[in-house]
Formats: C-alpha cells, structure tokens, sequence
C-alpha cells in the first residue's frame, strides 16, 4: 500500500504545471535546436516524454485495471500508443508532443473543476452543542446528543433550538429562515412546533421534544446535502467517450496502411494524427473562456460541468426570500381610518415600536425615520412576545400588534377587518394600531419585490425557459408575489425536503436549475442540475453548496448566465466538429505518404491550436441583452401594489 501511495505521489508531482510546463520547454528546444546546427538537441524530448508520458502512462494503465466494460478504453490509452509508436521509431518529438498536449487538457479541465467544499461544515456547525433539559423543576446543561424524544428542554431568547420539538409554556417569535427561508418571524405559542436550527429571537419556552439527534430537521438537512453530493454524478471527458470507438478505428486504419504500404512510418502517423489532443483541449479551453468573462461579470461558476448543463437548462426554479425579492421587511400599506392622517398613523405606530427589537417594529421605526417625522416619545413600553407592543404615548395607551392584542375584548370595526383580511389575502403581515381604546388604522409590511425581478422572469420565459416559484411562504404569499413577478408557476409551503421532493419531480422531465440563497436552499441546490446562490447576501452554506455564485444581488445576471452557456455549448461542439476535420484530412494525408510523424504532430498541433483561439473569442463575446435599458429605480414603500410578501 505504501508503495502505490509513493506511486501516485509521484505521478501527481509529474502532472502538476510546473513540471508539465518543465516538459514543453525541453519539447520546443528539442524542435529548435535541430534546425540552427544542433541535431543531438533532438534528445530532449525524452525529457517531455518522461515527464508527460509517465502520468499519461498511468492514467491508461489504471483505467484498464479499475475501469468497468467499454470505459477501459479511453482517449489516454490511445495517446499512449501513439507515443510508444512514436518512439519505437525514433521520433521522440512526436511522442512528447503528444503527451505534453494531453496533460496540458488535464490540468486547463483540473482548474474549471475546482471547487470548494466547506459548505456542509458550517451547516454541522449550526447544531448547538447542548441544551438546557428541565428535570425536577431543575434547568441543567446537557449534550444534545443525551436528549430523548418525551424530554422537556427551555430556549431562551438568543438560543438555537437544539431538537424539533412542541412549545409547553411560553410564547415567543422565532426566526424560522435557516429551515424555510421566510423572512418573517413566526409566533409559537403552546401546541406550536419548532424545528431544531431555529433561532428563538423573544420570548422564553420550554418544549417537548419530539425528534431528537438523527432524525431532527437540521440533521435531515445534512444528510440531504451530503446525499446530494454523493449522488453527483462525475462527468467524462468527452474525448473519453468517444474513444470506445476512436481507439479500434484507429488502428485499424493504421494497421491497414502498413499492410498496404509496407511503411510503419505511415502506420505511427496515423496513430499520432489521430491523437483526440484537441478533444481533450475544446471543452476545458472553452469552459475557461466562459468562465473568464462570467467573473468579469460578477458570477462564479465552479466547475466546467455546471456551464455546460446550464447551456442545457429549460426549467429554472426560484426561491423567493434573498432572491426574487429584497429579503428584509418594508412597510407596503399604511391604512388609517377617517380623521386619521397616515402620517399620524406612522407616527404613533413608531413611537411605540422604535424600542422594540422585532422586525415588525423595527421596518415601522425605519420608515418613520426615513420620511423624517417628529415621533412622539413614549413610556411605560412593554412587549408581548407572539402579540405585539404597549407603550403610554400622549397619555394614551397605544397598542400596535395582532388584531386579538391591539382590540382585546372590543369589537372590530368592519373597514379595519375588511383592511386585515386584504392584507392577509396578499400574504402580508399587518399590525392594528389602538390609542386609548380608539383605532387608529392598520399598517401593512412585505418583503419587496426587486425592481428588476419582473424584467428577467420576462426574459427568461422569452428564452423558452420555464419559471418556478419554490416557497416556505404561505400559499397566499406566493401566489401574489407570483402574479406580480409574472412566475409561470408556484409551490408554496414547502419544507427542504418538499423543495427537494419538487425538484426530483421536475428533473424526470427536465433540465433544472435551482436559484436561492438561505441554508435551506442548500439541498435543492445541490441536487437540481444546476444550483445558483445569491453570492452578495445568501448564506455561506448556500454559496459552497451551488455550483454558480452570483457575487452581487442582481438576478439580471441569471438571463446572461443562461445565454453564456448556450454559447459556451456552442463554442465546444464548433471546435470539436473543424478539429475532427482537421484530422480527417491529416489522416488522409498520413495514409498517402504526405505528412510524417513530426509534420503530422504539428498539424495536429495547429487543430489544437485552433481550438484554443476559439476559446479566446468567446472570452470577449459580447451579450446581446446588455445594452438593454435598466430596470427602474424602487420607489419609496407606501400604499404601493408593487411589493409582495
């Protein structure tokens, strides 16, 4: 065993750049020095052929070995029996040329194939440690892993839910995005379940656990992000595939021109031209291209693969929360009844909630402060977890909360019901605002919409590409965020597993891209055929999940990505197509005499060539849609229809 691993150290040391690049200096002054006075410089190829011939050498040997049916046969097995026959009759330049051009394919493919996989470890890292198990009346500390199904465990305010479990006694607001990505908090109250992973933000309570260790919902996020990974799978070269049936042609042909012939020259050229050198080098030149210009561009795209299945994506689903919409609460409605201004609604919703810490309260401070209003002070503030606020604000006592909180026992006026239950309708989260016993009005609050979000679902469908909406928000939620965005689909309720679950269904049928940006994206991402994180302000977990990341907020990225790829694909099939050409007229060549094993590697060399400069106008290719008018600036939020929960 130590000696195989000493093996593959030492052939990963001879494939690695700095050798390889080692190897084509001694290969081009093994071709120089010859023609300026130096024939004995001709030997120096036998450093190139050692150097790049060695690993290409082992490459073909284990595949034979490991390697299952007809994928025994690769392209680096015939390579290397071009370079042995080239060798066998003295042309050590053809034979290094041949090995160094192929190792020179593996490491361009090597370095579009990188990639990172730290993801998974901060998702682990967000299961607490321990958790606070009541026993006897007693609060102790225990290890998570020592909590049972039936035990009863206090969160309080700040805490990580360790386990799933149902709230006893307490109410509180927790912060639910890690499992749903929704970006409003959610009130428990007792019968309420919770879910390991979340973050109690309020109130202290003490639950009852009903899963525990491997089978709570973070830990089941794990494993489908793990699952994912592993179901991958690892995708071939596309020289590799064809060589099942480049590798027999091939030494028929050569076979048969020496039968022919009687020459073995013209036999070692066949073999040598018919080398898939540019093969291996259209599709990694290409895909460095794409993804050269797709970072000028602000997007990250970490392997090779994930451009090339995009080129091919016809379906793409979105999350909403972080990525169709802005991901934080804005005040969309201020709704006051007659004789009330809507500024004096604001105001007295402010005044209270400019000391409260919860979102609600604090995007009702923030548009307060950002129209520049005088907000009265206030004292005597108290806070109901799960309910709303009471402050004492002009010697009136203001309520701003939930319709039960801010009325108690009182009857509902019908225009504040009616105003409720619209917003409601809308999937908005409201608050009614009482003072002294009179109301004062409603306020409304969503996440907005971004300005470009409409424009590039339009593009997108434009492209023949069909849109989804995957969702944890309610299905009034989504269906009229989807209505504003022009989303030709929705699934709304949805867990990670459900996500998961929708895309497995989708992918039966199509080519999936995934578009999201919270943890709980995370197993969606990894198992559609393309993931896309929101880079600027999408978790960690969901960035080293996704194989795209886009490095701003700007989802008019998506549609260039999209036609980025379908040229990308386009640049890879032109290249493959002249360079199979080029070869067929050099096998012709070859077998007629005209090209011998040097001149056939340097024609060889051109279609290599070739392919490389390809790639390089693909690099500065420019995008039809950029030049097209930008997305207008948001507008203040206010009684506006153009914001969505």
């Amino acid at each position: 065993m130590a000696e195989v691993s000493a093996l593959k150290r030492f052939n990963d040391l001879l494939a690695g750049l700095p050798m390889t690049i080692i190897g084509g200096l001694f290969l081009a002054a093994s071709f120089v020095l010859p023609h300026i006075g130096y024939p004995e410089g001709e030997s120096l190829a036998w450093v190139c052929v050692l150097i790049c011939g060695i690993p290409l050498l082992y490459l073909s040997v284990w595949r034979i070995i490991y390697n299952r049916g007809i994928s025994k046969i690769s392209s680096a097995l015939l390579i290397t029996i071009a370079m042995f026959a080239a060798i066998f009759i003295g042309d050590l330049f053809a034979a290094g040329e041949v090995a160094f051009i192929m190792e020179i394919g593996a490491i361009l493919e090597d370095m579009t194939t990188e990639r990172a996989k730290k993801g998974l470890r901060n998702l682990i890292a967000l299961v607490p440690e321990t958790g606070r198990k009541i026993v006897d009346g007693k609060e102790i500390s225990v290890p998570v892993e020592e909590i049972r199904v039936g035990d009863i465990i206090r969160v309080i305010p700040g805490e990580t839910v360790p386990v799933d479990g149902k709230v006893l006694s307490g109410e509180t607001t927790m912060d639910q995005s890690v499992m749903t990505g929704e970006s409003l908090p959610v009130d428990k109250s007792p019968g309420d379940t919770v879910y390991s992973g979340t973050v109690n933000r309020f109130g202290s309570v003490d639950i009852e656990v009903t899963k525990d260790g491997e089978d709570s919902s973070l830990q089941r996020l794990i494993r489908m992000v793990e699952d994912a990974e592993n179901n991958q799978a690892k995708t071939q070269r596309i020289a590799d595939k064809w060589a099942s049936w480049l590798v027999p042609i091939a030494a028929l042909i050569a076979v048969a021109a020496y039968f022919v012939t009687g020459e073995i020259v013209r036999a070692v050229t066949v073999l040598v031209v018919f080398c898939p050198c540019a093969l291996v080098l259209a599709t990694p030149t290409a895909i460095m291209a794409a993804i050269g210009q797709a970072t000028k561009h602000g997007v990250i795209v970490k392997s090779g693969v994930a451009l090339e299945n995009m080129g091919a994506v016809d379906t793409i689903a979105f999350d909403k929360t972080g990525t169709l919409t802005e991901g934080r609460l804005k005040v969309s409605d201020i709704i006051a009844v007659p004789g009330v201004s809507e500024s004096e609604l604001l105001a007295a919703a402010a005044s209270a909630e400019r000391r409260s810490e919860h979102p609600i309260g604090r995007a009702i401070a923030a548009e307060a402060e950002s129209r520049g209003m005088d907000v009265p002070e206030c004292s005597g503030f108290r806070m109901q977890a799960g309910k709303g606020v009471q402050a004492d604000v002009g010697g009136n006592v203001l309520r701003v909360g939930s319709q039960a909180f801010a009325f108690g026992d009182s009857a509902v006026p019908g225009d504040i019901q009616s105003a409720l239950d619209r917003l409601r309708s809308e999937g908005k989260a409201s608050v009614a605002v009482v003072s002294g016993g009179r109301p004062l009005g409603v306020i409304g609050l969503s996440d907005s919409i971004r300005p470009e979000t409409a424009r590039v679902i339009s593009e997108l469908n434009s492209m023949g590409v069909r849109t989804v909406l995957l969702t944890g928000d309610s299905a009034a939620a989504a269906d009229y965020f989807a209505s504003k965005a022009g989303v030709s689909e929705v699934k709304s309720e949805l867990l990670p597993e459900d996500k998961l679950s929708c895309i497995a269904e989708m992918k039966e049928k199509s080519k999936v891209c995934m578009i999201g940006d919270g943890v709980n994206d995370a197993p969606a991402l990894k198992s559609a055929d393309v993931g896309v994180a929101m880079g600027a302000m999408g978790s960690d977990i969901a960035v080293e999940a996704a194989d795209i990341a886009l490095m701003t907020d700007d989802i008019s990225k998506i549609p260039y990505l999209k036609w980025l790829s379908n040229s990308a694909v386009s640049t890879i099939k032109t290249a493959i197509t002249i360079s199979m050409c080029i070869n067929f007229v050099a096998i012709i060549a070859s077998v007629t005499g005209v090209l011998n094993p040097t001149t056939g590697a340097l024609v060889h060399n051109a279609g290599s060539c070739f392919v490389v400069a390809l790639a390089a106008l693909l690099y500065d290719r420019k995008y039809p849609g950029e030049n097209k008018s930008r997305p207008p600036v948001p507008q203040a939020a206010g009684n506006s229809s153009e914001t969505a929960a």
